[in-house]
């Protein structure tokens, strides 16, 4: 076993045991979620494909629409999950390097909070346009490194730094989308932090604080976002 695949493995041990220890299926996808995949137009008769699709949450939006789903996710415990929500689904366990698909046969491929968590990410974005049909389109979503409270030193990245994550700047992403041939059309702002939910995390006299950070990320300018998708095509389509 080389070291990458030992690296692997210690990935996948973080999200079986801790990452997806409670797994809970059937989540219907947050409002700010169905927001952004409402801007993907008519999902009835698509291919998809969801890059570390963990159990399934983004992939029952694009389901109930009437698309094809598949789905891959290094975590074995996650993919069972998936199989069981959609049997008619095509599903993978395994890296995001390595895609177990035909080339060009899916309308759209997305990856959704992950590639920062990738060990070769120029390789996983290659294959990601690689699966891609003439026309694809790509929904990726990325961590931004001038998050403006990370620049202030007050957040210091998810559960799942244990395991690895790379925060690079929008400018740092855009070069990796280009180098793998993905021309970037469009970034829109993640507003995950608008909800109860997240306000409410943690010790109540960070509310307050949390819900100012909160109403002002939907003001900031996209430079500034915790998380910024990035709605991209295949470079000279």
């Amino acid at each position: 076993m080389t070291k990458t695949d030992d690296k692997f493995e210690s990935i996948r041990e973080f999200y079986d045991n801790e990452y997806y220890a409670n797994v809970s299926g059937n989540l219907q996808l947050p409002w700010h979620c169905r927001k952004v995949g409402a801007r993907l137009g008519d999902m009835s008769g698509r291919q998809i494909l969801d890059v570390a699709c963990g159990t399934g949450e983004w992939l029952g939006y694009f389901h109930d629409r009437g698309a094809s789903v598949s789905g891959i996710d290094l975590s074995q415990k996650a993919i069972d999950e998936c199989l069981r929500r959609f049997p008619d689904g095509e599903f993978a366990c395994g890296p995001a390097e390595s895609l177990p698909f035909a080339d060009g046969c899916f309308d759209l491929v997305t990856c959704m909070g992950s590639l920062e968590h990738f060990l070769d990410k120029p390789g996983a974005l290659a294959e990601m346009r690689r699966v891609g049909k003439p026309g694809a389109t790509f929904l990726i979503l990325v961590p931004n490194a001038g998050f403006l409270t990370r620049r202030l030193g007050l957040y210091s990245g998810t559960q799942q730094v244990k395991a690895k994550e790379d925060v690079l700047e929008l400018e740092q992403w855009g070069q990796l989308f280009d180098a793998a041939g993905l021309t970037v059309l469009e970034r829109w702002r993640d507003l995950h932090p608008l909800s109860w939910s997240w306000i409410r995390h943690g010790s109540v006299l960070s509310w307050p604080i949390r819900a100012v950070q909160a109403l002002s990320l939907a003001a900031w300018p996209v430079k500034w976002q915790y998380q910024v998708y990035h709605y991209c095509k295949a470079t000279n389509e």
